[in-house]
């Protein structure tokens, strides 16, 4: 006894077409979410970027007093203001050549500073003039 399996019925092509592509309208609901998802996020993720930037240059400076400490304890003191941060590269308490800030500027570096017996480190914030408010505040090593 032999078993028949029902036939399928047989599709028109054009039908199959029709079914296994994606109409105008889908691809206009799709394209239409996702830019209502661009709008409602795009903003909290580039207040974030902003706010990022300003703790990279706090890492950064913490990171250069951590070299600045091991410096002056092989070598007896900071570096002068003339030496400056390159000092760090030089003797290779850098690993890597002294990064700018952030926002792509010279991070400004004073030894003798006038905030205590370390050298004082200020990246200049968004801005990049002295002083400022919220992001535009610099970003300095004594506080």
């Amino acid at each position: 006894m032999s078993r028949k399996t029902p036939l399928k019925p047989v599709l028109n092509p054009v039908r199959r077409a029709r079914r296994a592509g994606v109409t105008l309208i889908e691809m206009l609901v799709v394209v239409t979410i996702i830019a209502l998802f661009a709008a409602l996020v795009a903003p909290r993720l580039l207040g974030r970027a902003d706010q990022a930037r300003v703790t990279a240059a706090k890492v950064q400076i913490q990171n250069f007093q951590g070299a600045l400490a091991q410096y002056k304890l092989d070598l007896g003191t900071f570096p002068t203001t003339e030496q400056g941060l390159k000092a760090l590269r030089e003797k290779n308490y850098l690993p890597k050549d002294v990064p700018l800030d952030p926002w792509g500027r010279e991070y400004l570096y004073k030894f003798p500073g006038e905030h205590g017996d370390e050298p004082d480190i200020i990246s200049l914030g968004a801005d990049g003039q002295a002083g400022g408010e919220a992001l535009n505040a610099d970003v300095v090593s004594w506080k």
